[in-house]
């Protein structure tokens, strides 16, 4: 459900949040229709773990009494399951309609190291069909549910992940060495067991092949590691306050949901955590992600919808979100769109975040092959500090890697070919950004489309950005940056433009001085504007290559 952006809806367009005076103006400025998240009520009966055998030892197993209590609270009519002060050993626990399961602030939800624990299920991994280890947490086709409480929800996931020499220290590894293990032959990836090498070194080790059953991948289970919740299918979902860390993989991840809030959550992951994600919102409806904290291994916020042709057959875009007044730290993306979104994006509001130590800021990332739509994406008010990366990246050429090559990695720019359209083709669309401040980055934006696809209709205004390197566009098309401020260190091309059509510039203001002010190269390249700029714009300061004239620039 949608509102517009009229007086007497702003009550409700804001209902049990903060922010009043800057959503409206969010609002009000891009003319734009917000949803409304709909939110679970509880009974108030409560269901105390303690009262029914549970020990807060960290020794006693209590799964069965956990997942009990759970169900008896849910059979009863719904209300509160509570997790009093404790550590609490379990194995999986199934959440159930109407429940709200309530961790104390003195209470420690711990998963057991025991992997036997977690059965293999027909799951889902990166938007596709695959095998899984079962979660710690998961529900399906459930209703009124929430996870509350400023307590800890702890995964154990260092005995699920294998881990890469190169993010950890020489003392770190040792250590990791003398834990117990093995190490691949390159001598650069410690693996917790041999079973999760044998499905690290097979081919599509995870794929559902028709005549297998769940048993024939039993010699690869440890391979198959869990994200740390998963909620498929259900409606009105609230995560609030709770600390989820140390996830086997991905943290948080809603799939096909609707009316889903994540308020004041904390989603903790080691930097060196292989798709150590925060929440990958996949394919819902009706979100709200405020007033979190995320310090991951991997994406920090991150928007999908399925990869490929699963994707595109499953058909549901993630729509109608807003996340706002959130804080990322280390992360691979603080705001993420992708790589898998095969099934679309739209009606995203992001505004009022800060990034502090993110590999890229804003990170929109797909590939051929996957299809997609992603489109009316409205971003504003985000603050970056000590971006490894990029501040602003589009890329159509996402390869599945670190976004920061490490120290010594060369990596070369894809083999660039015109293709024919088709189903498989992604599109990115339609962004309105503004107002960004970035203090430090390797570069300040960062955009590639496909020859065939370009990245399109792309709104960015009011950026002040600290990097390294400028602007890069390759394969863009109307694309209008109008107050952009840059301090850049290297004296590269301050605006390097690629095959690329409509580009505009209104406002540039360069903080040094920059010789080599704008290259445009590619015979396709036509349509560039620089205007009402701060930064003499003489000839010798504009150069020309493979194929681009004079006659691709106005100056005004």
């Amino acid at each position: 459900m949608l509102i517009s952006c009229s007086a007497n809806t702003s009550s409700k367009l804001i209902a049990n949040s903060s922010g009043i005076t800057d959503s409206l103006e969010f609002i009000n400025y891009f003319k734009v229709k917000m949803p409304i998240i709909k939110t679970p009520v509880f009974k108030k009966d409560t269901f105390d773990i303690s009262k029914s055998g549970a020990k807060g030892d960290g020794i006693f197993l209590n799964t069965k009494i956990i997942n009990d209590a759970i169900s008896k609270c849910s059979n009863n009519g719904g209300g509160v399951v509570s997790v009093p002060g404790g550590i609490w050993l379990t194995g999986p626990i199934y959440m159930k309609s109407n429940v709200n399961l309530h961790i104390k602030r003195d209470a420690i939800l711990q998963f057991t190291k025991d992997k036997s624990q977690y059965k293999l299920i027909e799951g889902n991994w990166e938007g596709k069909p695959s095998v899984r280890n079962e979660s710690p947490i998961s529900g399906s086709d459930l209703e009124n549910i929430a996870i509350t409480g400023k307590g800890i929800i702890d995964g154990n996931g260092d005995v699920w992940r294998s881990v890469k020499k190169d993010k950890l220290t020489e003392s770190q590894w040792k250590n990791l060495l003398k834990s117990g293990g093995l190490v691949g032959e390159d001598n650069k990836t410690w693996y917790p067991s041999a079973s999760y090498l044998k499905g690290d070194k097979t081919e599509n080790s995870s794929v559902l092949v028709a005549g297998k059953s769940l048993a024939d991948y039993a010699d690869m289970k440890d391979f198959f590691r869990p994200n740390l919740l998963v909620l498929t299918r259900c409606k009105k979902v609230l995560l609030e306050d709770v600390t989820f860390q140390n996830s086997p993989a991905w943290c948080l991840h809603p799939l096909m949901c609707e009316d889903l809030t994540l308020r004041g959550v904390y989603a903790k992951n080691p930097f060196y955590a292989q798709n150590g994600d925060g929440v990958d919102v996949e394919s819902c409806k009706n979100v709200m992600i405020e007033n979190s904290t995320f310090d991951v291994g991997d994406d920090g916020i991150c928007i999908k919808s399925g990869r490929d042709a699963d994707g595109r057959k499953r058909g549901m875009p993630t729509e109608n979100l807003i996340a706002r007044n959130n804080v990322v730290y280390h992360a691979h993306g603080g705001f993420v769109i992708g790589s898998e979104m095969s099934g679309g994006a739209r009606n995203l509001f992001v505004y009022n975040n800060s990034f502090i130590g993110t590999d890229i800021g804003l990170r929109f990332k797909t590939t051929r092959g996957r299809g997609g739509v992603v489109e009316k994406i409205y971003i504003s008010d985000i603050n970056m500090k000590d971006i490894a990366g990029e501040a602003i990246l589009f890329d159509m050429y996402y390869a599945a890697k670190d976004p920061v090559p490490l120290a010594g990695e060369i990596r070369e720019a894809p083999k660039v070919q015109l293709i024919p359209v088709t189903e498989e083709t992604p599109q990115f669309k339609d962004f309105h950004i503004r107002n960004i401040s970035c203090d430090g980055a390797s570069k300040a934006i960062f955009i590639r489309g496909l020859p065939e696809m370009n990245i399109d209709n792309i709104y960015l205004e009011n950026l002040t950005i600290q990097a390294n390197e400028g602007v890069e566009l390759t394969e863009a098309s109307n694309i209008t940056i109008k107050n952009l401020n840059l301090l850049i260190a290297k004296s590269n091309p301050l605006i390097s433009i690629n095959n690329s059509k409509n580009i505009s510039f209104d406002g540039l203001k360069s903080f040094t001085d920059i010789k080599p002010l704008m290259n445009i190269s590619g015979d396709k390249t036509s349509g560039v504007q620089l205007s009402n700029s701060s930064i003499s714009s003489s000839k010798d300061k504009i150069t020309y290559s493979a194929g681009a004239s004079s006659k691709a620039l106005t100056i005004k």
